[in-house]
């Protein structure tokens, strides 16, 4: 794109789309929310920086590949699901633990382990499909 204000305002969108993206995989099952309409997000921002930058500095920004990123979700949302298979209650049934740290307790759950884990499927499987659909697209 050679719009000069598109590629100034495309970076600091993508910023505050993924920042709001977190937000939204951070809401999780207590409100509207949750990993996958965060990783749609998330692609989102990817696209929008892609469109005024280029599909390089797209795949240099997020530096894995976008497959490994899925891949990673992948492996986090399963073993979300064997975590409860450990502790003998059904699969993918929630289990809360309540660290303290500096004094201050943190709700931790395999429901937001899940959560993390689909929204890395969706970022790396529809960024891939989307970055390989670009690159064939400049040809």
């Amino acid at each position: 794109m050679k719009s000069v204000i598109f590629k100034t305002v495309a970076p600091f969108l993508t910023s505050l789309m993924t920042l709001f993206s977190i937000f939204v995989l951070l809401r999780g099952h207590n409100e509207p929310g949750g990993g996958f309409i965060g990783g749609l997000i998330a692609v989102s921002a990817l696209a929008i920086y892609g469109i005024a930058h280029g599909v390089e500095t797209v795949r240099h920004a997020i530096y894995f590949h976008p497959m490994a990123i899925a891949g990673a979700g992948l492996f986090a949302a399963t073993v979300a699901g064997l975590i409860s298979l450990v502790a003998h209650v059904p699969f993918l049934t929630g289990l809360w633990i309540y660290p303290s740290l500096f004094g201050i307790e943190i709700p931790l759950s395999t429901v937001m382990l899940f959560d993390t884990g689909v929204y890395l499927v969706v970022v790396g499987s529809i960024s891939s499909v989307a970055l390989s659909l670009e690159e064939r697209g400049g040809e």
